[in-house]
Protein backbone atom coordinates (compact mmCIF):
# COMPACT_ATOMS: atom_id res chain seq x y z
CA UNK A 1 0.00 0.00 0.00
CA UNK A 2 1.40 3.48 -0.84
CA UNK A 3 2.06 6.14 1.59
CA UNK A 4 -1.19 8.13 0.13
CA UNK A 5 -3.54 5.00 0.57
CA UNK A 6 -2.80 4.70 4.24
CA UNK A 7 -5.29 5.53 6.32
CA UNK A 8 -4.87 7.91 9.19
CA UNK A 9 -5.71 7.64 13.22
CA UNK A 10 -5.32 9.79 15.36
CA UNK A 11 -4.83 7.99 19.14
CA UNK A 12 -6.01 10.74 21.47
CA UNK A 13 -4.38 9.26 24.71
CA UNK A 14 -2.70 10.58 27.50
CA UNK A 15 -1.25 7.34 29.07
CA UNK A 16 2.18 7.28 27.03
CA UNK A 17 2.53 3.08 27.47
CA UNK A 18 -0.80 2.91 25.93
CA UNK A 19 -0.47 5.49 23.58
CA UNK A 20 2.82 4.11 22.67
CA UNK A 21 1.34 0.05 22.17
CA UNK A 22 -1.32 1.44 20.20
CA UNK A 23 0.80 3.28 17.79
CA UNK A 24 3.67 0.66 17.61
CA UNK A 25 0.64 -2.12 16.29
CA UNK A 26 -1.38 0.16 14.23
CA UNK A 27 1.82 1.05 12.09
CA UNK A 28 2.49 -2.43 11.89
CA UNK A 29 -0.82 -2.66 10.67
CA UNK A 30 -0.24 -0.34 7.59
CA UNK A 31 -1.89 2.74 8.92
CA UNK A 32 -0.81 6.57 9.51
CA UNK A 33 -0.26 7.18 12.93
CA UNK A 34 -0.55 10.35 14.66
CA UNK A 35 -0.61 10.95 18.84
CA UNK A 36 -2.23 13.47 20.97
CA UNK A 37 -2.08 13.37 25.08
CA UNK A 38 -4.65 15.99 25.72
CA UNK A 39 -8.30 16.80 24.31
CA UNK A 40 -7.69 19.70 23.29
CA UNK A 41 -4.63 19.36 21.70
CA UNK A 42 -6.55 16.13 19.48
CA UNK A 43 -9.18 18.29 18.57
CA UNK A 44 -7.02 20.87 17.40
CA UNK A 45 -4.97 17.80 15.52
CA UNK A 46 -8.28 16.58 13.97
CA UNK A 47 -9.25 19.50 12.70
CA UNK A 48 -5.61 20.20 11.20
CA UNK A 49 -4.96 17.02 10.03
CA UNK A 50 -9.16 15.46 9.01
CA UNK A 51 -7.68 11.71 10.20
CA UNK A 52 -10.11 8.57 8.85
CA UNK A 53 -10.51 7.26 12.61
CA UNK A 54 -9.96 8.38 16.05
CA UNK A 55 -9.21 6.28 18.91
CA UNK A 56 -10.67 8.87 22.00
CA UNK A 57 -9.60 7.93 25.89
CA UNK A 58 -12.54 9.11 27.59
CA UNK A 59 -10.53 10.12 30.88
CA UNK A 60 -7.92 13.14 29.79
CA UNK A 61 -6.74 16.03 31.34
CA UNK A 62 -8.42 19.31 30.16
CA UNK A 63 -11.31 18.61 28.16
CA UNK A 64 -12.22 15.09 28.62
CA UNK A 65 -13.37 12.51 25.72
CA UNK A 66 -16.65 13.59 25.91
CA UNK A 67 -16.86 16.53 25.30
CA UNK A 68 -13.79 16.05 22.47
CA UNK A 69 -16.63 13.79 20.76
CA UNK A 70 -19.39 16.66 21.09
CA UNK A 71 -17.38 19.21 19.32
CA UNK A 72 -16.33 16.62 16.56
CA UNK A 73 -19.87 16.23 16.16
CA UNK A 74 -21.19 19.69 15.96
CA UNK A 75 -18.46 20.46 13.47
CA UNK A 76 -19.95 19.48 9.89
CA UNK A 77 -16.12 19.35 8.40
CA UNK A 78 -15.12 16.71 11.10
CA UNK A 79 -18.65 14.96 11.74
CA UNK A 80 -17.55 12.02 9.34
CA UNK A 81 -14.45 11.54 10.91
CA UNK A 82 -15.46 7.43 12.89
CA UNK A 83 -14.71 6.93 16.59
CA UNK A 84 -13.89 4.75 18.79
CA UNK A 85 -13.92 5.42 23.02
CA UNK A 86 -11.03 3.80 24.82
CA UNK A 87 -12.09 3.42 28.72
CA UNK A 88 -11.19 2.26 31.82
CA UNK A 89 -14.94 2.16 32.97
CA UNK A 90 -17.12 -0.54 32.54
CA UNK A 91 -20.53 1.19 33.46
CA UNK A 92 -22.54 1.25 30.95
CA UNK A 93 -23.43 5.14 31.46
CA UNK A 94 -19.96 5.88 30.04
CA UNK A 95 -20.65 3.88 26.97
CA UNK A 96 -24.36 5.00 26.70
CA UNK A 97 -23.35 8.60 27.22
CA UNK A 98 -20.42 8.41 24.37
CA UNK A 99 -22.64 6.80 21.90
CA UNK A 100 -25.36 9.24 22.50
CA UNK A 101 -22.67 11.72 21.59
CA UNK A 102 -22.07 10.30 18.37
CA UNK A 103 -19.02 8.07 19.02
CA UNK A 104 -19.25 4.81 16.25
CA UNK A 105 -17.81 2.13 18.96
CA UNK A 106 -16.15 1.54 22.18
CA UNK A 107 -14.02 -0.67 23.98
CA UNK A 108 -12.99 -1.05 27.35
CA UNK A 109 -9.50 -1.32 28.76
CA UNK A 110 -7.77 -3.76 28.91
CA UNK A 111 -8.83 -4.51 25.15
CA UNK A 112 -7.32 -7.13 22.59
CA UNK A 113 -5.37 -5.80 20.03
CA UNK A 114 -7.04 -7.79 17.44
CA UNK A 115 -10.46 -6.98 18.90
CA UNK A 116 -9.38 -3.67 18.25
CA UNK A 117 -7.84 -3.93 14.78
CA UNK A 118 -11.16 -5.73 14.01
CA UNK A 119 -13.49 -2.46 14.91
CA UNK A 120 -11.08 -0.16 13.50
CA UNK A 121 -11.43 -2.45 10.03
CA UNK A 122 -15.21 -2.78 10.51
CA UNK A 123 -15.85 0.69 10.41
CA UNK A 124 -13.29 1.70 7.60
CA UNK A 125 -14.52 -1.24 5.74
CA UNK A 126 -18.36 1.03 6.22
CA UNK A 127 -16.98 4.35 5.01
CA UNK A 128 -15.74 2.84 2.27
CA UNK A 129 -18.88 0.96 1.31
CA UNK A 130 -20.67 4.50 2.12
CA UNK A 131 -18.38 6.62 0.10
CA UNK A 132 -19.06 3.88 -2.77
CA UNK A 133 -23.03 3.53 -2.25
CA UNK A 134 -24.07 6.62 -4.74
CA UNK A 135 -26.26 4.29 -6.73
CA UNK A 136 -28.05 2.46 -4.14
CA UNK A 137 -31.70 2.85 -4.27
CA UNK A 138 -33.47 5.86 -2.57
CA UNK A 139 -36.07 5.43 -0.18
CA UNK A 140 -39.23 7.75 0.03
CA UNK A 141 -41.95 7.87 1.94
CA UNK A 142 -44.62 10.41 2.88
CA UNK A 143 -42.22 13.78 3.60
CA UNK A 144 -39.65 11.85 4.47
CA UNK A 145 -36.69 10.58 2.07
CA UNK A 146 -33.12 8.71 2.89
CA UNK A 147 -30.72 8.65 0.42
CA UNK A 148 -28.18 6.17 1.12
CA UNK A 149 -25.84 7.86 -1.48
CA UNK A 150 -25.50 10.81 -0.46
CA UNK A 151 -26.13 9.58 3.55
CA UNK A 152 -28.67 11.99 3.58
CA UNK A 153 -31.82 12.59 5.33
CA UNK A 154 -34.64 14.67 4.04
CA UNK A 155 -38.01 15.58 6.46
CA UNK A 156 -40.90 17.43 4.39
CA UNK A 157 -37.77 19.26 2.85
CA UNK A 158 -35.55 19.68 5.74
CA UNK A 159 -31.94 18.07 6.33
CA UNK A 160 -31.74 15.77 9.88
CA UNK A 161 -28.68 15.41 10.91
CA UNK A 162 -27.70 11.83 12.17
CA UNK A 163 -24.62 10.25 13.39
CA UNK A 164 -23.35 7.66 10.88
CA UNK A 165 -25.15 4.24 13.53
CA UNK A 166 -28.65 6.58 13.51
CA UNK A 167 -28.72 6.55 9.17
CA UNK A 168 -27.92 3.04 9.02
CA UNK A 169 -30.51 1.84 11.80
CA UNK A 170 -33.28 3.84 10.06
CA UNK A 171 -31.88 2.59 6.53
CA UNK A 172 -31.81 -0.99 7.38
CA UNK A 173 -35.88 -0.75 9.05
CA UNK A 174 -36.95 1.40 6.64
CA UNK A 175 -36.13 -0.61 3.50
CA UNK A 176 -38.68 -3.17 4.96
CA UNK A 177 -41.33 -1.25 6.03
CA UNK A 178 -43.36 -3.11 9.12
CA UNK A 179 -40.72 -5.79 9.51
CA UNK A 180 -39.50 -6.19 12.73
CA UNK A 181 -36.16 -6.22 13.68
CA UNK A 182 -34.60 -7.83 16.91
CA UNK A 183 -31.89 -5.69 18.74
CA UNK A 184 -29.57 -7.88 17.73
CA UNK A 185 -30.37 -7.84 13.68
CA UNK A 186 -29.70 -4.18 14.14
CA UNK A 187 -26.34 -4.13 15.74
CA UNK A 188 -25.27 -6.67 12.87
CA UNK A 189 -26.84 -4.24 10.40
CA UNK A 190 -25.08 -0.88 12.07
CA UNK A 191 -21.40 -2.49 13.87
CA UNK A 192 -21.16 -6.09 11.91
CA UNK A 193 -21.89 -9.44 13.00
CA UNK A 194 -20.12 -10.40 16.14
CA UNK A 195 -20.28 -6.87 17.78
CA UNK A 196 -21.30 -7.22 21.49
CA UNK A 197 -23.06 -4.42 22.93
CA UNK A 198 -26.07 -4.24 25.15
CA UNK A 199 -29.70 -4.14 24.43
CA UNK A 200 -29.47 -0.74 26.02
CA UNK A 201 -27.35 0.56 23.20
CA UNK A 202 -29.76 -0.14 20.60
CA UNK A 203 -32.86 1.63 22.95
CA UNK A 204 -30.57 4.57 23.85
CA UNK A 205 -29.64 4.47 19.53
CA UNK A 206 -33.58 4.82 18.93
CA UNK A 207 -34.78 7.14 21.49
CA UNK A 208 -32.06 9.63 20.04
CA UNK A 209 -33.31 8.61 16.34
CA UNK A 210 -36.41 9.79 17.17
CA UNK A 211 -36.03 12.91 18.84
CA UNK A 212 -34.24 14.01 15.67
CA UNK A 213 -36.92 12.89 13.65
CA UNK A 214 -39.27 15.39 15.32
CA UNK A 215 -42.83 15.01 13.69
CA UNK A 216 -41.88 11.49 11.92
CA UNK A 217 -40.74 9.98 15.33
CA UNK A 218 -43.81 7.49 15.43
CA UNK A 219 -42.04 6.12 12.53
CA UNK A 220 -39.92 4.49 14.63
CA UNK A 221 -42.06 1.71 16.71
CA UNK A 222 -41.28 -0.40 19.63
CA UNK A 223 -42.12 -4.34 19.17
CA UNK A 224 -42.32 -5.32 22.92
CA UNK A 225 -40.33 -8.14 24.19
CA UNK A 226 -39.31 -8.61 20.20
CA UNK A 227 -37.10 -4.99 18.91
CA UNK A 228 -38.42 -2.12 16.27
CA UNK A 229 -40.17 -1.60 13.28
CA UNK A 230 -40.24 1.37 10.86
CA UNK A 231 -44.07 2.79 9.95
CA UNK A 232 -44.73 4.44 6.74
CA UNK A 233 -45.90 8.03 7.42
Amino acid sequence: MSEDQRKTILIIEDELDIQEMLAFNLRNEGFRVLCSVSGEEGFHKAVEKMPHLILLDLMLPGINGLEVCRRLRRNPELDSIKVIMLTAKSEEADIVSGLELGADDYVTKPFSHRVLLARINSLLRRESTNSSSAEEEVLEFKGLKIHPGRHEILADGESVDLTSSEFKALQIMASRPGWVFSRYQIVDGVHGPGHVVTGRTIDVLMVSLRKKLHGYSSCIETVRGVGYRFRQP
